[in-house]
């Protein structure tokens, strides 16, 4: 299962990711957690990335791809991925497909958490974040306020609100997904490949959208791949059967086949019949040799009267 989640900032797909690895068990691919890993592990990317951020640059689309398949060589993205925060344009999403078809691993979904502008505006200027970092409860003041204003209903500390939530910020972060993340979804909707849920409810029932889409639009497309795959398993086990008989001629043979056939055998009880008649011919035979006897004693009767012929001198 190979997913790309799209969506603005505060749609809430980081926290829909973060369910879907729990069901599906695999791994959320971030760009962001992937780049300060390998900055904070001074992996060869790594040190790349950090030179490029140090000089107040954007980390190439190079390094990010770089990582990106370093971290789905891993054994735990063997069943799939969800990919978060990347791609955010064309050119990446062009970058993307091509090394996901060297590795065999191509897209399967681009799923998108839908919410309208106001509604972002709303939930990302209206965060308050638990000042307890052991607690890190988060409130919002339109739609999931805190019973105290401006204290945590779990621990009692103070709420904050962070700098970048401002008006003016958030709407300048919307403005440039519109102009450059947004084209992604007619991008992946040319291949097919895109399906959107709305991201306005109940977390639960988003949720349950979400894998609704994705029983529909994965399952039976990997229950395909996964009957080509036998089927091509099947045509080279053949073709290994036939490359070691060319190589191993005499267990084409198989004298034990051959020598099977047992019913033939059965067959062979008419020859016993047959042994029935030698009597009778001998019989015959007797019966000749009886009637050849008197012929033979008819000529000494007629020899004595020569013999009386003699006494008249």
């Amino acid at each position: 299962m190979r997913i790309v989640l799209l969506g603005a900032p505060g749609s809430g797909k980081g926290t829909q990711a973060k369910q879907l690895v729990e069901k599906y068990k695999i791994p959320q691919v971030s760009t962001g957690d992937l780049l300060r890993a390998a900055v904070s592990a001074g992996t060869e990317l790594g040190k790349k990335a950090k030179a490029a951020m140090d000089a107040g640059q954007l980390v190439s689309d190079d390094i990010v791809l770089g990582m990106i398949q370093e971290r789905l060589s891993k054994p735990d993205a063997k069943a799939g991925f969800i990919l978060d925060g990347f791609p955010r344009n064309i050119p990446q999403a062009q970058s993307l497909d091509s090394m996901l078809a060297r590795l065999g691993q191509p897209l399967q979904l681009a799923l998108l958490v839908d919410v309208d502008q106001e509604v972002l505006m709303k939930r990302l200027t209206g965060r308050r974040n638990c000042s307890n970092a052991a607690c890190g409860a988060i409130y919002n003041i339109y739609f999931s306020s805190p019973k105290t204003a401006n204290k945590c209903d779990k621990c009692g500390s103070s709420l904050t609100h962070r700098s970048d939530d401002n008006e003016d910020t958030v709407r300048k972060r919307l403005t440039v997904y519109e102009q450059q993340t947004a084209p992604l979804v007619s991008y992946y909707k040319a291949q097919n490949k895109l399906r959107s849920v709305k991201g306005v409810g109940a977390v639960g029932e988003i949720f349950k959208n979400m894998c609704d889409i994705i029983e529909v639009q994965i399952r039976p497309l990997a229950n395909v791949m996964g009957q080509a795959a036998a089927a091509v398993g099947k045509g080279k086990a053949a073709s290994a059967a036939k490359a070691s008989a060319k190589a191993a001629p005499a267990a084409k043979v198989a004298p034990v086949k051959k020598a099977a056939p047992a019913k033939p055998a059965k067959k062979a009880a008419p020859k016993k019949v047959a042994k029935k008649p030698a009597p009778k011919k001998t019989a015959a035979k007797k019966k000749v040799v009886k009637k050849a006897a008197p012929k033979k004693g008819k000529p000494k009767a007629k020899a004595k009267p020569k013999a009386k012929a003699k006494k008249p001198k």
